[in-house]
């Protein structure tokens, strides 16, 4: 096809208007002037929705967020715009204005499963389990083959202490789609749960095979071999989760409990400092650099960090032992 802004002058055929000066006067100046002012264009409903969807899927968050905003603030509706802002503030931890929305959205629309689905979400994080698990089952009704949300009520129904359930489900995603790693993860995390070790290692190393790079699953297969006394291999799942996470303080602690298991202190103690410098609140780590340091004779050092770790601490006088309250 021809592109047209290409064509030249040589192709055109224009009668040329020979044009002479008309003088005005005062008020047809001023009229003519108010004829060439340009009211400014005021978007439609339609126009305002379409560019912060754009905006939205291009992950362009500010811009479509004001286009959002803008279009709530001029008084319309649309379930799709109430639960796409209620997905941006829920990332921002605006959590009750973001359930607010999403519960506006299916009140429009009380059939739009990915509201449920949403809503379920931010009621997981705010701890309303029983409600979200509602929520997630909603969406599940009105949309059988959504499979994140099987994955998300299973994880919920962990929480719950609904292993079989949650098992059940976490199967049915993976029928949906055998592609997808954290379903083989949380198939593993459950798996593990209920006992069943040489499955979880199974499932936990297919969650690998799809997604390599996947740091939790390979602290999870740690935890799974260091139970099935596959020390070795545990500490290389650790590595391998520290590798791709640095910052994965659980790893860093775990990976202490089985040097320290194997008698390596020293190592287990750096280990343990790691875990603390990421996370503060991990006081397991923190009571084991204590026994530590009181075995290597640092007996202040090591009675400071258990009575941070545990509280007061009680000396038995007849064994010499110290009892943590």
């Amino acid at each position: 096809m021809e592109d047209l802004s290409r064509v030249t002058n040589k192709n055109l055929s224009v009668n040329k208007v020979k044009t002479f000066p008309v003088s005005l006067s005062l008020e047809e100046i001023n009229k003519e002037m108010n004829l060439t002012i340009d009211t400014p264009h005021q978007p439609s409903k339609e126009e305002i929705i379409d560019q912060g969807l754009e905006f939205h899927s291009q992950g362009n968050i500010l811009q479509a967020e004001k286009y959002y905003k803008k279009f709530i603030d001029l008084g319309f509706k649309d379930p799709i715009v109430f639960s796409n802002y209620g997905i941006i503030l829920k990332d921002q931890g605006k959590l009750k204005e973001a359930e607010f929305l999403q519960r506006e959205a299916l009140l429009l629309n009380p059939n739009f499963a990915n509201a449920h689905h949403n809503l379920g979400n931010i009621l997981h994080i705010l701890g309303k389990l029983k409600e979200a698990e509602l929520s997630l089952r909603n969406a599940i009704k009105i949309n059988p083959n959504h499979i994140i949300v099987y994955l998300n009520l299973g994880l919920i129904l962990i929480e719950l202490g609904n292993l079989e359930e949650a098992e059940i489900l976490t199967r049915k995603a993976i029928e949906l789609n055998p592609q997808i790693a954290s379903a083989h993860l949380n198939l593993g995390t459950i798996l593990n749960q209920i006992g069943n070790l040489k499955e979880a290692e199974i499932s936990t190393k297919k969650a690998i095979k799809i997604d390599p790079y996947l740091s939790d699953a390979h602290y999870n297969l740690g935890n799974i071999l260091k139970d099935l006394g596959k020390s070795n291999e545990a500490q290389s799942s650790y590595l391998q989760a520290i590798e791709l996470n640095p910052n994965l303080a659980k790893a860093h602690y775990n990976l202490g409990n089985l040097l320290r298991d194997q008698g390596r202190l020293q190592q287990s103690l750096l280990s343990y400092l790691k875990a603390i410098e990421l996370d503060e609140t991990l006081i397991e780590a923190r009571g084991e650099i204590g026994k530590i340091q009181l075995k290597n004779s640092h007996h202040k050092e090591g009675l400071d960090n258990i009575r941070k770790a545990y509280g007061s601490i009680i000396f038995n006088n007849k064994n010499s032992n110290i009892v943590i309250n």
